[in-house]
């Protein structure tokens, strides 16, 4: 089957999640860009993140399996790698500016 043979409402569906992914995305990036202290602007774009890239990885699954006649999974990992290193990622961002603010003492640091 080729992407053109897809069924309408395969197509649509696909597209539905893409965009929901999309804006997730988008909520994300926005919380970065409107929030104004480091401790609240790690957290929109890490969940931004990572609730939209699983959409958007759900309907790159969805659009191969239509297409190719059988489950594919591949994007899957796509999808692990992300989940796992982005909140990693932010974590570890959190400790170093938790630190620096410490030791430059600065009286907004949450508490240990």
């Amino acid at each position: 089957m080729t992407p053109s043979d897809l069924p309408l409402w395969a197509a649509w569906t696909i597209v539905a999640v893409v965009v929901f992914g999309s804006l997730l995305a988008l909520t994300g990036s926005v919380g970065l860009v409107v929030l104004k202290r480091f401790y609240e602007r790690v957290h929109a774009p890490t969940l931004g993140a990572t609730l939209g890239m699983a959409s958007i990885v759900v309907a790159s699954a969805m659009f191969w399996s239509m297409t190719e006649g059988r489950l594919a999974l591949q994007d899957l990992l796509i999808g692990i790698f992300l989940t796992v290193t982005t909140p990693v990622t932010m974590i570890l961002l959190a400790r170093a500016a938790v630190y620096r603010d410490r030791v430059e003492g600065d009286d907004d640091v949450p508490p240990e």
